[in-house]
């Protein structure tokens, strides 16, 4: 029984993940349809080529859609970065990791 219960719970969890990252990305589009931010493409091309210029490879991106900013992942080495950026003027406001 509790293994059945761990295995629905391990299923389920990968379903809600898909759910919650698919609000995160419409909350995304839909305030940069509406002009409150820059696209998440503007912001990657800004940030992206530095970075990598530093030696790190970009991971990915996340949208906080309340604070409407994006948090940029990197990894350098064993080490991940994590950008925060200003999604209305694309400016760094906070760099974690590094």
């Amino acid at each position: 029984f509790v293994a059945a219960l761990l295995l629905a719970a391990f299923l389920g969890s990968p379903v809600e993940a898909q759910k919650g990252r698919r609000g995160e990305q419409d909350a995304a589009f839909q305030a940069t349809r509406e002009g409150a931010v820059h696209s998440l493409r503007s912001i990657e091309n800004d940030i992206v080529p530095e970075m990598k210029a530093r030696g790190a490879d970009y991971i990915g991106a996340e949208f906080d859609e309340e604070n409407l900013y994006y948090r940029l992942k990197f990894m350098k080495g064993s080490k991940v970065i994590w950008l925060d950026v200003n999604g209305r003027n694309g400016a760094i406001i906070r760099k974690t990791g590094d």
